[in-house]
């Protein structure tokens, strides 16, 4: 991918942002590679390390003990993970009130820690958990130190306590799918980033999107399921592609 390359997709994209309105942006795990968090399916994804079964409804009900010793360190303390380029692009782009509405596949709540406001976590979030029997919050610390003292972290009231994440065998939030799903029906312009669009219900939203009229713009490292639907697409990487975004503001400002 050359300089040249990444310059004219800069460009494009601050010109479709600046035409299309409202725009719509769905994030995949190929947004935080570069803050150093694995994807799930790659040859050196999280899958490559812990079984997709780990994931199951069924395995943290059967061995809670099990799942919080193989993924409290890979999945749930991220404390220490800083918002990549691209976070801080999309984080910009809202404050300045070119995005709409940031959908994310992502669990690790980095569009936050960039100051996105509003994000539809359609997975939800590793750092957060709460009781299954009275509903109380933990945070990500509360849970640690439980976890120093007990194998498996109970509530006050004696229920188990589990991430806020969506495991495998677990409907979605319909809240959260009836707010991706109404901003990507309404959106001029959908922008796909970091996501082979491969899973589902969220690989739905660009095609709602582009059935709606909206134009579609792909921007993955590879190809992904929808490319043939899409009105353009770069393949690049992303945070060369962010970084020479970022640098098209600090023109403008």
């Amino acid at each position: 991918m050359s300089k040249t390359d990444i310059e004219k997709y800069s460009q494009k994209f601050v010109e479709l942002i600046s035409s299309l309105q409202p725009v719509v942006v769905l994030t995949g795990a190929g947004v935080s590679t570069a803050s150093g968090i694995p994807d799930f399916r790659g040859p050196d994804g999280l899958y490559s390390k812990i079984s997709p079964r780990v994931f199951e409804l069924d395995f943290f009900l059967e061995q809670p003990q099990e799942y919080y010793s193989l993924t409290m360190n890979r999945i749930h303390m991220l404390k220490d993970v800083k918002p990549n380029e691209t976070h801080i692009l999309l984080a910009i782009l809202q404050k300045h009130g070119f995005i709409e509405t940031v959908i994310t596949q992502n669990i690790d709540g980095l569009h936050q820690k960039a100051g996105m406001e509003g994000v539809i976590e359609l997975h939800g979030n590793a750092g957060n958990f709460y009781c299954m029997d009275c509903g109380e919050t933990y945070t990500v610390a509360e849970i640690a130190e439980k976890l120093k003292f007990e194998p498996v972290p109970y509530c006050s009231c004696g229920g188990l306590i589990r991430p806020d994440v969506v495991f495998f065998g677990e409907f979605l939030s319909e809240s959260a799918l009836a707010r991706a799903r109404e901003s990507s029906q309404s959106c001029q312009l959908f922008v796909v980033m970091g996501s082979s669009l491969n899973v589902y219900p969220a690989a739905g939203f660009p095609r709602i999107a582009a059935e709606n009229g909206a134009y579609l713009l792909i921007i993955n490292r590879g190809e992904t399921a929808l490319d043939y639907m899409a009105n353009l697409k770069f393949d690049c990487d992303l945070e060369a592609f962010s970084k020479a975004v970022l640098e098209k503001f600090k023109e403008l400002d």
